[in-house]
């Protein structure tokens, strides 16, 4: 049965968010402290667009793209939702629209291309576009999610029958927004040395600083009939979310690993999905992911080893300087390495 009540509706979302959201200290917010200044604001006469604002002026500090609120007001005839989200607008996305992101990737290819690489073409999975050069491979990751496991196994797979006659490898996760924890970590098997931890996760599940599940531990492990284990290049940048953040997370644990770019965007959590009493939808970050050695990099995002950001005028200059600087580090490991003389 819906309930338009405002101030139940009001009641539901900030008890949801005060037991699940486990962030508030981090992103410096008093949650208490947004009730006591937007609860007054709430009566039964208020209209959903003003409980609409309301919510919205609450959630804004937040500063968390994984919360999200969408509404339609009662009687809307044309079916119009109203949306909102406090998530900030990243670096890379402020210096490149949307048109000019796959701009950015033809450069990208038209970098590899001038190394004497192929043209990334996509695999049996639709997400993983694969080429290589005579020494080194490429692959850039779309997304995370919405494959199935043979066609992924498939197209591993095929990209690992290349693995003998390479010697570095190009891992591109630039503008990956997220997915699935258990595809990022059956990618990197296909890279993995030993077993190593991945990382850890708890979920939050009740108000109290200490109301957690109990502490779980995902592991890599070798995978496939062979695997990659030479010098492996990871680009990342801050428009780099969830799952996303997820594979850089669990990556960075193998030795022959240096990741060049920006951080991660720092929001790693799956999200919790959940409706109002009043049918208004919603979600929240209720997870906090921690490294191998029990680091979180939430707020912050995965550490890069050699910062270097694409700018537009890497489009005008036709020439993607992280293709570059990837190539110019696996030459330089190639070279450190007696086994690849």
């Amino acid at each position: 049965m819906i309930e338009h009540d405002p101030e139940i509706n009001f009641e539901a979302l900030w008890q949801t968010f005060h037991s699940r959201y486990p962030f508030f200290e981090l992103r410096n917010v008093d949650w208490q402290q947004q009730y006591d200044t937007y609860r007054p604001k709430v009566t039964s006469q208020t209209s959903d667009w003003e409980l609409f604002e309301i919510f919205c002026q609450m959630l804004d500090p937040l500063d968390d793209g994984h919360v999200e609120l969408t509404a339609k007001a009662i009687g809307e005839s044309n079916r119009r939702k109203w949306y909102f989200s406090p998530e900030p607008m990243t670096r890379f996305r402020k210096e490149f629209s949307g048109r000019q992101v796959k701009q950015l990737f033809k450069t990208t290819a038209k970098t590899l291309a001038a190394n004497g690489f192929g043209r990334p073409e996509e695999t049996r999975a639709w997400m993983l576009h694969y080429c290589r050069s005579k020494a080194f491979g490429y692959l850039r990751i779309l997304e995370l999610e919405d494959v199935k496991k043979r066609k992924l196994t498939a197209a591993l797979d095929g990209i690992g029958r290349d693995f003998d006659e390479l010697q570095g490898f190009i891992i591109d996760i630039r503008d990956l927004p997220g997915g699935e924890d258990s595809i990022a970590i059956a990618i990197i098997n296909r890279f993995c040395d030993r077993k190593r931890v991945a990382f850890h996760r708890k979920t939050k599940n009740g108000p109290g600083d200490d109301d957690y599940k109990k502490l779980r531990t995902w592991h890599l492990e070798p995978e496939g009939e062979g695997q990659f284990t030479g010098p492996i290049a990871l680009l990342t940048n801050d428009s780099v979310f969830s799952g996303g953040e997820a594979f850089a997370l669990a990556i960075r644990e193998l030795p022959h690993v240096t990741i060049i770019g920006d951080r991660t965007n720092g929001i790693f959590s799956y999200t919790l999905d959940k409706k109002l009493p009043n049918g208004w939808r919603y979600c929240l970050s209720y997870q906090k992911y921690f490294s191998a050695d029990m680091i979180c990099y939430e707020g912050e995002g995965v550490p890069v080893d050699i910062e270097l950001l694409n700018k537009r005028a890497d489009i005008e200059n036709g020439s993607d300087p992280l293709i570059t600087r990837a190539l110019d580090v696996l030459k330089a490991q190639k070279k450190r390495d007696p086994a690849s003389t």
